[in-house]
């Protein structure tokens, strides 16, 4: 990875936070095409259903051929913490940093500020949902669209629509409500304040989901919306503004490599029950910054092709995003007939090719201005 030359190193370089994505949007498009297919362990997403870990356990201890897919199903939604994480981080990077003469790092207005970062979620929604509405008009199962429907996925209110599972389509683009709604809460609520502000936030989000019932309806529409995802988002502030004790120097690689290893258990042990699983997400930001570390460390001595990968896959990640739905509704009557990897590699290489071309054709269209 590229050195950082200012006198003071940034805690995540871009190439860091390029492999960050690219780790968290694999997980993320993978995980959305096995959880659809039906003799796959199902997630505990937006809630937490009891069955579901029973299933994965029985998949671990009598472990098949379809091993790796039910891993993805059960644990790869957990990119989307390590994106809220890094957009948090953004964040405080872009407007919270010392305010030097020309550098634009001044804090918009609130309106400029919701206005700017709306435009910019439309300019990547816009072109796949388009793509997707007219695919999946001409393929099987076809989705019956409301005015109400279409105009709150335009307007990216969705997440408060009543019975959230049943209103958007597809699925994944109930992110970019969450994310409008996190700016919205950064710029009013968070924004330069005391730290304590954010962990007040954080811990208040946490515990009201603690005193909802695990399988409701309440949890699954409370975690669609910005308060579901407050506790990842909230650590990448934090990280951003305190984390000089974490940066690359100061860690040996095996310590980096100890704290991923770590995680990935503790993100095991935190799905087994409710009250862990509420704090899963901040393990897995934790493991991020671990894993990525690691992985500086191991690319000065291993090499690099793997780890470019890694990184272009974050550059490409928001197409990837907008265009999988695509993909998986053509590609997985595939897979749902018994050819589960064939599929699956199918579907990869499609996506990542059409992400490519969404790429060139989503840079494109102007930038918003601040």
């Amino acid at each position: 990875m590229t050195s950082n030359t200012s006198a003071q190193p940034l805690l995540l370089t871009r190439a860091e936070c390029n492999v960050l994505r690219g780790v968290a949007i694999i997980g993320i498009f993978l995980h959305n095409f096995c959880h659809w297919l039906s003799p796959i362990v199902k997630e505990n997403e937006y809630t937490f259903v009891r069955h579901n870990v029973d299933v994965l356990n029985q998949v671990l201890s009598h472990p098949d051929i379809y091993l790796p897919v039910h891993l993805l199903s059960f644990f790869g939604h957990y990119g989307v913490p390590v994106f809220l994480f890094l957009s948090a981080y953004g964040l405080v990077k872009k407007y919270e940093a010392p305010a030097i003469p020309g550098d634009g790092s001044r804090v918009p207005g609130r309106w400029q500020f919701v206005r700017y970062h709306y435009l910019k979620l439309l300019k990547m929604m816009i072109v796949g949902f388009v793509a997707f509405v007219l695919v999946d008009a001409v393929t099987p199962g076809s989705w019956h669209y409301t005015v109400t429907q279409v105009l709150a996925q335009l307007v990216m209110v969705n997440n408060l629509l009543p019975d959230p599972d049943h209103q958007i389509w597809p699925g994944p683009y109930w992110f970019f409500g969450l994310m409008l709604q996190l700016y919205i809460v950064y710029r009013l609520v968070l924004c330069r304040r005391h730290w304590g502000v954010t962990v007040a936030l954080m811990v208040v989000c946490v515990g009201l989901q603690l005193m909802m019932s695990p399988e409701g309806d309440a949890i699954n529409r409370y975690r669609y919306n910005f308060m579901g995802g407050m506790l990842p988002f909230g650590l990448g502030l934090l990280y951003a503004r305190y984390g000089e004790g974490l940066r690359q120097e100061r860690w040996s690689p095996s310590l980096w490599g100890a704290g991923f290893i770590l995680s990935c258990l503790l993100t095991y042990a935190c799905s087994l029950l409710f009250s862990l699983w509420a704090v899963a997400p901040a393990i897995i930001c934790v493991g991020a910054i671990c894993m990525v570390k690691w992985i500086a460390g191991w690319w000065q001595r291993v090499g690099h092709p793997v780890l470019y990968g890694l990184e272009w896959m974050g550059q490409i990640s928001a197409a990837l995003f907008v265009c999988h739905p695509i993909v998986r509704k053509m590609l997985i009557p595939i897979s749902r007939h018994g050819d589960i990897y064939t599929g699956l590699l199918l579907y990869l290489i499609a996506s990542i090719c059409l992400a490519w071309l969404f790429r060139l054709l989503m840079n494109k269209i102007p930038n918003p201005k601040l």
